[in-house]
């Protein structure tokens, strides 16, 4: 019997090079064309295959080695400066630690304690406390009856700085009442700078000399135990890009160093009282990148302070609540799901999963979501192996350029802060929330204009979708905001939903279809899920026959509201006629589904308000027509 060589696939043929595949590239680009400059072609190529993010990094179609020529100063996981992971050479054969939260219940300490078993029991292998209201008052007795019939001993207990200023001290406490010493592990959420960002008004002196006093409780009695956490996922929720993110967390840690190692700790023994907090989104390759260079950084921070064996930076990864909404919540499974992953190939240390219906009625969670959020993280690491590879997207060249293009930015901000005269002093002159507020402004816009989608929102809704009506808001922040991508499009479902409520019924557009199907069908169906985003209901009329006494009777039944659909060769033919018919017909608003155009000028003079297509305001569109139509 012969041995039979192996089949390699595309073996026969030669590799191709970078600049083949541009050739080729530029044909298709080119459409035909013979003539077109390198200029001409060069914008064609950067308008349809470049997308560019919030922090002014190009993502392009292709990525080879000559993209990343200092690949090699990524190091090995484990080593300095720990962009590949902080595990050395090993797999990670127990995953990263499933951290769920549980939202305390001040005047119910024993429903606490079932939530908390309930997690522990399931999957969970750590515990993050924080309350919804906020909390005061939390003492080591109170702390002991939430957390009764935990093993201490054996399981890691997070704050949020939510629970309070005197939560931290009671977590100590506990622990020296079983005498745990280095068996306690934990982090006590300290985070004085974090909260001055988001409550604008709290006592940060105060705050700093309690997260001293901690820190050093902790060198001295518990070594497992961390007192400090730079949450930056506030900043995130404000809406700032993930450069600013790290930026701010950066700075964050090297104020906080500066005030542990002043008051007697030695350099390594300050970072090692510091966890971060991070966000995860549906971007995953953006979120990988992240995280990697997040390490690099604080690696390059504990270089530059005098460490000579620094630990890496612990990182805690919460999924985004700024990706969360509360319309078909059932895609917060898949947001969560790929942000999990990300966290987890990104090299998170614990990772906590947001439930899906957690914002649908907020400060209430189904048993269904937590259980999912928990099933999320064990299924990726018991079934799909996710943490067996340490640095699984190490060696693509986009990872690997993504993440040195972040690092780079984000050094850069953390410049500035520094030259501002440190994170306190940016934020107290208001640098942090300006250079915030201009993302989130070009975010809106591409919110606005469906550049960047919420699937099941913005694009895709559920027209016949009901969720409960808002039992209440949690009081505005008077520091930075909490924000979510889906709010604005959710406003106006909740106007529409709250006519619906009062008066019987959903405003309704009519969408006149002109023509064929072949001509209408496409933008027919286009503006159908147009209205729809704002729970507009709609009904169609066929533009033939007696069209005059069709729109009649629509506008007597309360129709105030129109769009016309169909080809542009069919506008052209008799659009304009059609056009002044509905003009002239009693709506008060004329819509046509396409792009402006000097060809279809004579349709606005006829009298349509609006042309809509892709790339149009969406956003403002609606809430025109909402006022329009008196919907409050």
């Amino acid at each position: 019997m012969t041995t039979e060589a192996p089949l390699v696939l595309g073996g026969e043929f030669p590799a191709p090079t970078r600049d083949q595949w541009m050739s080729g590239v530029d044909r298709v680009l080119a459409k035909g064309a013979k003539d077109l400059t390198r200029e001409e072609l060069a914008k064609r190529f950067d308008r349809s295959l470049v997308t560019a993010l919030y922090d002014d990094i190009s993502i392009q179609p292709l990525y080879t080695a000559e993209d990343v020529p200092d690949a090699g100063a990524e190091g090995v996981p484990g080593i300095a400066p720990f962009t590949r992971g902080s595990t050395l050479l090993v797999s990670s054969q127990d995953g990263w630690d499933v951290r769920q939260a549980v939202d305390v219940s001040l005047d119910d300490p024993q429903t606490t304690s079932r939530k908390v078993l309930s997690q522990l029991g399931s999957g969970s292998d750590s515990i993050l406390l924080h309350s919804t209201g906020g909390a005061t008052g939390i003492d080591a007795d109170r702390l002991a009856a939430m957390l009764d019939g935990v093993y201490l001993d054996l399981i890691t207990v997070s704050l949020d700085a939510s629970l309070g200023a005197e939560a931290p001290a009671a977590l100590l406490d506990l622990w020296d009442r079983g005498g745990l010493g280095d068996e306690a592990a934990g982090a006590l959420g300290i985070d004085p700078i974090g909260e001055r960002a988001s409550a604008g008004d709290s006592d940060v002196v105060a705050g700093l000399a309690v997260m001293v006093a901690m820190g050093r409780r902790c060198v001295a009695d518990y070594p497992n135990a961390r007192a400090v956490v730079v949450d930056v996922t506030r900043y995130h929720e404000a809406g700032c890009s993930d450069t600013e993110e790290l930026g701010c967390a950066m700075a964050t840690g090297v104020a906080y160093l500066r005030e542990l190692t002043d008051a007697g700790l030695s350099i390594d023994e300050a970072l090692g009282q510091i966890e971060f907090r991070f966000a995860a989104t549906s971007d995953q390759f953006l979120t990988i990148a992240k995280l990697r260079a997040a390490r690099r950084l604080w690696s390059r921070v504990a270089e530059a302070c005098g460490s000579t064996a620094a630990p890496p930076q612990r990182q805690h990864v919460l999924t985004s609540r700024a990706m969360l909404s509360r319309y078909d919540p059932w895609v917060n499974l898949l947001r969560g799901t790929i942000a999990c992953f990300a966290a987890g190939v990104g090299g998170a240390d614990a990772v906590t999963v947001e439930p899906y219906d957690l914002v649908v009625e907020p400060g209430t969670v189904s048993e269904l979501g937590l259980r999912m959020a928990r099933n999320t993280q064990v299924i990726l690491i018991e079934e799909s192996h996710s943490a067996r590879v340490i640095d699984p997207a190490g060696g693509s060249w986009y990872v690997e350029s993504l993440t040195q293009s972040v690092a780079e930015r984000s050094w850069t901000l953390l410049q500035e802060i520094e030259a501002a005269g440190g994170m306190l002093a940016a934020l107290e002159d208001g640098l942090i929330e300006r250079t915030i507020e201009r993302t989130w402004q070009r975010r809106l816009a591409n919110l606005s204009r469906r550049k960047d989608t919420v699937t099941g929102v913005s694009d895709f809704p559920n027209a016949a979708e009901t969720i409960p009506a808002p039992s209440g808001t949690r009081p505005a922040p008077s520091g930075l905001p909490r924000r979510r991508y889906a709010a604005p499009f959710e406003e106006l479902r909740e106007r529409v939903d709250a006519f619906e409520r009062k008066i019987g019924t959903r405003p309704t557009v009519l969408l006149v279809n002109l023509g064929t199907p072949s001509d209408y069908t496409a933008r027919s169906t286009y503006a159908k899920s147009f209205f729809e985003t704002a729970g507009l209901s709609t009904d169609s009329l066929e533009g033939s026959g007696d069209l005059e006494a069709a729109l009649a009777t629509k506008v007597a039944a309360g129709v105030r509201v129109a769009c016309l659909c169909s080809s542009d060769g069919r506008y052209v033919e008799v659009g304009e006629a059609v056009a002044r018919q509905l003009a002239t017909s009693g709506l008060d608003r004329v819509f046509v589904a396409g792009r402006q155009s000097a060809e279809l000028a004579p349709l606005g003079e006829a009298g349509v308000d609006e042309f809509i297509g892709v790339g149009s305001d969406v956003l403002a569109s609606l809430q025109g027509v909402l006022d329009t139509l008196g919907v409050e």
